[in-house]
């Protein structure tokens, strides 16, 4: 049996259910912790509110990166064709200047980005480095920048030395070496000199859009094969074709292999994140001619970026073995510098869907870290997907019939040439 009162006092119970004990009567709480009681209240639900939206509760491993501001983006048809969205000043310069709509329709003044050439003269050559991860100690670079306009190139921070942004500078305002051949064969003709194969196309590609008109590469080839001396040449553009002629008959002598890149074999895609090399399909033919002639090829997967084209490994590698290609490597994407900024750039303009989820992996295979420069890490990084990638390139490689066999180029055909005014040997025979 229930017992009710008309109206809720002190003095009486609100409701006594039979069997049951009394309900006990609240305690007043005093009006100023009560305030504060509330007030606590609203922050906590506040704090959930802002966890759930922020992300800021997850492991650092998960935590979404700062959004780049695309206010500092550079209008579309500013840079039509060309692969960084802005053009932020070097990190060395003492000042940053950024340009912005006052309102006056002032941006559309601006003229397109175009390409331009300086002559650079250097004193030296060829590059030394004592890299123990890479697979020469020497290279030659007859360009600075490359208008192939790759947006992860990791040669972009290098525009900082010359005052210039790692952006659009680094694809628009090149420079050329056009005493590089002769330079090359005064270095080679030191008496002192040990040949090794050098790297050509490293920090630029030789065959990038300018040297067309410049002929640099091939003036260094020439250089290269009249000193018998080997060379390794890396490239994203068909115009290596071109060098057949100088190519082949050192392909003979065991002087020359020649690795194409290919990031991608999808057009669009290969069109927003390189979009002045040679397409995917006539790098392919590329390796195919060379393979026809006798030049010895490769195909590089480089780079790799988690979640755009990690999917498409076995597929660029069952190409390159359709096309003639003897060998395969791959590299995973780095972001050093000012890259890392660029990409996140890129990365949010064309795949924001993918924004966090390719960051989330970088940091993966990075400890944490977006880039980890240290050697033996940088090149493929570490961690569980890091394991896997390499497992799936270990196993299509072998499927293939790829990496078989290395092919070790020669040194033993070097010699000196006779310079202009040197006595000849009395019975011709080399010095």
């Amino acid at each position: 049996m229930e017992q009710r009162t008309s109206s809720p006092s002190p003095d009486r119970p609100v409701a006594v259910t039979a069997g049951a004990p009394p309900a006990r009567k609240p305690r007043a709480t005093p009006r100023r912790l009560g305030r504060l009681v509330e007030e606590r209240e609203a922050a906590e639900r506040a704090a959930r509110e802002a966890a759930g939206r922020d992300l800021t509760g997850l492991s650092e491993i998960d935590i979404v990166p700062p959004v780049p501001p695309q206010a500092r983006f550079v209008e579309g048809e500013r840079r039509r064709g060309r692969g960084a969205l802005s053009n932020a000043a070097g990190r060395f310069e003492p000042t940053a200047r950024e340009a912005f709509d006052d309102g006056w329709q002032s941006l559309d003044d601006l003229p397109a980005f175009r390409t331009s050439v300086t002559v650079e003269k250097p004193r030296t050559i060829i590059t030394r480095n004592d890299s123990p991860d890479v697979g020469f100690d020497r290279s030659i670079n007859p360009y600075r920048g490359c208008e192939h306009g790759c947006v992860y190139c990791f040669a972009r921070p290098t525009h900082a030395y010359q005052g210039l942004s790692a952006g659009l500078d680094f694809e628009t305002k090149l420079f050329a070496k056009p005493d590089a051949p002769e330079l090359l064969a005064k270095e080679l003709a030191k008496p002192g000199y040990e040949p090794r194969t050098i790297a050509l196309g490293i920090n630029t590609d030789g065959y990038q859009p300018i040297e067309k008109e410049w002929r640099l590469t091939r003036r260094i080839l020439e250089v290269l094969r009249d000193f018998g001396h080997p060379v390794g040449i890396v490239t994203k553009s068909a115009l290596v074709l071109r060098d057949l002629d100088i190519l082949a008959p050192m392909a003979e002598r065991g002087l020359v292999k020649v690795a194409l890149s290919i990031t991608t074999l999808d057009h669009k895609l290969a069109r927003i994140m390189e979009p002045r090399a040679a397409t995917p399909q006539r790098r392919l033919e590329a390796v195919r001619r060379l393979s026809e002639a006798g030049v010895p090829t490769a195909v590089l997967v480089a780079p790799v970026i988690p979640a755009v084209t990690d999917a498409e490994m076995e597929r660029i590698l069952d190409a390159a073995v359709a096309a003639g290609a003897q060998e395969a490597g791959y590299v995973m994407l780095r972001v050093p510098l000012e890259i890392r900024d660029l990409f996140k750039e890129w990365l949010l303009a064309h795949f924001p869907d993918r924004y966090r989820h390719v960051l989330s992996l970088l940091k993966e295979l990075h400890g944490g870290k977006e880039y980890d420069s240290a050697f033996g890490q940088r090149m493929t990084g570490s961690g569980p997907y890091a394991w896997t990638l390499a497992r799936r390139f270990e196993i299509a490689s072998e499927r293939l019939g790829l990496n078989r066999r290395h092919l070790r180029l020669t040194t033993r055909h070097f010699h000196r040439p006779p310079q202009k005014g040197e006595q000849l040997s009395l019975f011709g025979e080399s010095a």
